[in-house]
């Protein structure tokens, strides 16, 4: 019985692993799609790839767990509110400086202690798609199991 875990485990970890990363490059939450960027643009959340890289998982005992080392993945995953603080300016002014890019002089010019709201895009967590994976491979996995008994 603890191979049948093991597998199942081992298999909704590729699974949804693979599904959370399609996400980026869906630009959507599965069939949610994610809110255009200020510009217009798409969003795909990877400028760099670093936060879809980021993704990693772990089996421990009994669970499965899906994390990100990524201080700023959180705001982008549930959305939310942030104050900009003397620091962020800073940052900010220094990014635009090294890239000359027109975003970060926006960001720049906003006023310490302003709020900016950053949209949900979520990338990782539960959905009924993911629901559905974790039928399919219990369903799948219980099968296999119970195909290699041995009843005599």
């Amino acid at each position: 019985m603890d191979d049948l875990i093991t597998n199942i485990l081992s298999d909704l970890q590729k699974e949804l692993g693979e599904e959370f990363d399609n996400n980026f490059q869906r630009g959507a939450f599965f069939n949610e799609p994610w809110p255009d960027k200020r510009d217009g643009d798409p969003s795909k959340l990877q400028k760099t790839g670093t936060l879809r890289k980021s993704i990693t998982s772990v089996i421990t005992g009994n669970r499965l767990r899906f994390t990100t080392s990524e201080p700023y993945a959180a705001i982008h995953n549930e959305g939310g509110t942030i104050t900009v603080t003397k620091q962020m300016n800073a940052f900010f002014w220094a990014k635009f400086k090294e890239t000359g890019q027109p975003h970060w002089k926006r960001l720049a010019l906003v006023k310490v202690g302003s709020k900016l709201t950053i949209p949900k895009r979520q990338f990782i967590g539960t959905s009924p798609e993911v629901e559905r994976a974790i039928e399919q491979v219990i369903d799948d996995n219980v099968r296999d199991y119970l195909s290699n008994l041995n009843f005599k």
